[in-house]
């Protein structure tokens, strides 16, 4: 019997109900798609400068219930309510970039010259349907909102089952865009239907392969940001202070290590292991605390659901069994927290595993990270590329230079130096994967663009008036 209904519950206490959205059937998703349609005439014609009023007043929209909404996000999700306040309002600063650079980068080129006359517009594809996911659900709906919607697109985004809440309450909030939900069946429908034009997704491989085999049967474009396996790796002369360290663990933790782009191998010299070994133990200590999300002093909360408990746990397990690995329990529970009370994974550092190990080959999307020593840079740097995965990666080191040329060699779409995941984001940086992980970019202007397509009109100089003509059949010169 299909559902109708999908309800969502709080990871963190799971007796708790959050709230519940309706699932939209095949049907239900042609209306949508059919609606959005025939609003895009309309939004594709008003002046790009009225778009970017409009997305301004809905940026103000969102930023005026910042604490509801992050109250929500925090309950449906389990992420920290200092992390969920930090999402929208980033998500909310990415809409008002979005904004502030799309009349210059939707420009159109006009070129009068002895060649002729050029004229390059950048038009809107029509509807485009996005697929996101539920760890960060709101910047990586925001990252193909905005410049979908600038660019003069409508949307129609389908949220993950397991976070569908607040996405739905902020795209509520913005012109020409549409929520639908459900799971496999709705996002075929969606992703399959013939007046979608372009297909966002963000989220696991398998998906991913689904929906670029759905799209490509379609010949709909697609941007794909699929997983990562990150490495950070620590080159011999690298420094760091106690503050980096704690950057660091949050790189792994953030969001209980449910990140794409989370530093998920860390590589350090063997020489240096132990004194790495103490000092990220003890940073982890003062920075993760573990218990419910709402409790300002926490910085971890659950993971996401039962499955992916099990499945982490496992994963630690296993890896630790085959490879001979120990398991290091990290940071410390909030005081009065009951781990029996949701989905609560003890973070972990997992050291003297080797390279087959499950969780170093495999990206853990979880609360373990392992420990990893090497001996020299170029052995390194083949460990690291190791695999298909090619989405993030971190250099550190106290030469810059020496660190980008190392960094020019990974296999990565995003090599950060010095720092990894969010803290070494920019809003003008491209980010996107090479190899498996996926292929388009999102933020930069590179992100912005792919929301349009290039339309030409060209007269030549030799057919405009007194031009003079060309040879039927002419290759240009």
């Amino acid at each position: 019997m299909r559902e109708t209904v999908i309800v969502r519950e709080n990871p963190a206490r799971v007796d708790e109900l959050v709230g519940s959205v309706p699932v939209t059937d095949p049907t239900g998703v042609d209306e949508v798609v059919r609606r959005a349609d025939d609003a895009f005439r309309e939004w594709s014609r008003i002046p790009v400068a009225e778009r970017v009023a409009t997305l301004r007043h809905a940026a103000d929209a969102v930023s005026a219930r910042l604490e509801e909404l992050a109250t929500l996000l925090a309950r449906e999700t389990g992420k920290p309510l200092a992390d969920c306040h930090g999402e929208i309002g980033f998500a909310v600063t990415f809409l008002r970039w979005a904004c502030d650079r799309a009349p210059a980068a939707l420009a159109s080129l006009e070129v009068d010259d002895d060649a002729g006359r050029l004229v390059v517009r950048r038009k809107p594809y029509g509807v485009v349907g996005c697929v996101t996911p539920w760890n960060a659900p709101i910047i990586l709906a925001m990252l193909k909102l905005g410049p979908a919607l600038v660019a003069g697109n409508t949307v129609v985004l389908k949220p993950a089952p397991l976070a569908p809440l607040t996405v739905t309450e902020i795209t509520a909030m913005l012109p020409a865009a549409w929520v639908i939900h459900g799971g496999a069946e709705t996002g075929r429908a969606l992703v399959g239907h013939r007046l979608v034009r372009k297909v966002a997704f963000t989220g696991g491989e398998a998906a991913g392969r689904e929906i670029a085999a759905t799209a490509g049967a379609m010949i709909t474009p697609s941007v794909l940001e699929l997983g990562g396996n990150d490495p950070a790796v620590f080159l011999p002369d690298y420094t760091l202070t106690d503050a980096d360290y704690e950057r660091l663990v949050m790189a792994s933790f953030a969001t209980s290590g449910q990140v794409c782009m989370a530093a998920k191998r860390l590589y350090v010299p063997r020489a240096r292991s132990a004194e790495f070994t103490e000092a990220y133990v003890a940073a982890a200590e003062r920075v993760l605390v573990v218990g419910d999300p709402l409790d300002p002093e926490v910085t971890m909360g659950p993971v996401i659901s039962a499955t992916a408990a099990s499945r982490i746990r496992a994963l630690v397990a296993t890896s630790v069994a085959v490879g001979g690995g120990r398991a290091v329990p990290l940071g410390r529970s909030a005081p009065g927290h009951d781990p029996g009370s949701g989905y609560f994974v003890t973070p972990q550092l997992v050291i003297g595993l080797d390279d087959h190990a499950p969780l170093v080959a495999d990206e853990q999307f979880g609360p373990a990270v392992p420990l990893l020593v090497y001996d020299d840079e170029d052995e390194v740097l083949a460990r690291a590329n190791a695999g298909e995965l090619g989405l993030g990666a971190s250099v550190w080191s106290a030469d810059e230079e020496r660190a980008f040329a190392l960094a020019d060699r990974f296999e990565a779409g995003f090599v950060f130096v010095n720092t990894h995941n969010r803290t070494g984001m920019s809003l003008r940086a491209p980010f996107g994967g090479v190899k498996r992980s996926g292929y388009g970019r999102e933020y930069g202007e590179e992100g912005l663009l792919e929301y349009v397509q290039s339309t030409v009109v060209h007269a030549p100089a030799a057919f405009r008036p007194g031009g003079g003509g060309m040879a039927a059949g002419a290759y240009p010169g």
